[in-house]
């Protein structure tokens, strides 16, 4: 890491910051940064997803920007440092990664990820003002999809879980059938119980095989478009609008967008 580039950049907000630096930047506070915090935290997961590097370069910056300008107004406060956050963090994570450390060994991926669990409620347990619980450190706002791929990895680690991949496969078919049953009933209460019972095992089950289901359906959101995008150019270059075609003409469009990706 270039740490003339971070200091540099730092110097940059304390200019901002400054008395005669810029009137937005100097009424800004650790609040009112959260939301610009989220939406380019998702600008920059876009960018990486969409395999664009200068965009990735470029989100990446401004995402660290974001998280220094808010340690500088922490700092200003007299809270804490950069430094202290940093030096936190770095003997947080060699106290959870007792494997590389020290001279702990484990057998198996899940077996690190369960001491992992256990250290963080250990860290948790001397300090009576933070969660207790397993899922108490989840923070509410998380999007659903991610969320329950949490939810499903912390119950693992307390073995929690199916015991193999095909209890979980019989479960999706389960739910399947039972979000079947309350479309035919016409109950919607039931029917977004069971859809959500269905995406919730679905989710458990990527997991195991190494799937975000967040990222499954934000990739296939991407292909959507960018096949949607694809048709909308083939129907103009005919001459036409999408919205003219028939059914049979959008999917052979559609098939045709599909091939090209190929």
């Amino acid at each position: 890491m270039n740490t003339t580039a971070l200091s540099e950049l730092v110097e940059v907000i304390r200019r901002l910051t400054a008395e005669d630096g810029c009137p937005w930047d100097k009424e800004q506070t650790p609040e009112s940064l959260a939301d610009y915090v989220i939406e380019e935290s998702h600008e920059l997961v876009s960018a990486i997803r969409q395999g664009s590097v200068a965009d990735v370069c470029e989100e990446l910056g401004d995402v660290a920007f974001l998280l220094l300008f808010i340690a500088h107004l922490y700092e200003k406060k007299g809270d804490f440092s950069l430094a202290d956050a940093l030096n936190g963090n770095r003997a947080k994570m060699i106290r959870r990664h007792p494997h590389v450390f020290g001279e702990t060994t484990f057998s198996n991926r899940d077996e690190q990820l369960k001491t992992w669990e256990a250290i963080k409620r250990a860290e948790h347990a001397k300090d009576a003002e933070k969660p207790q619980g397993i899922f108490d450190s989840l923070p509410p706002s998380l999007p659903a999809l991610i969320k329950a791929y949490r939810i499903q990895s912390k119950a693992s680690r307390v073995d929690f879980t199916w015991k193999n991949d095909e209890d979980v496969e019989q479960q999706v078919e389960a739910e399947w059938l039972e979000w079947l049953d309350a479309c035919a009933n016409g109950d919607l209460e039931a029917q977004k119980h069971e859809l959500g019972d269905l995406v919730f095992t679905l989710a458990e089950l990527g997991r195991r095989k190494g799937i975000k289901i967040n990222e499954a359906v934000d990739l296939a959101n991407i292909r959507f478009l960018k096949r949607f995008s694809h048709m909308e150019r083939s129907a103009r270059e005919k001459g036409k609008e999408f919205v003219q075609l028939s059914r049979d003409e959008k999917e052979t469009l559609w098939q045709q967008a599909k091939s090209e990706e190929k």
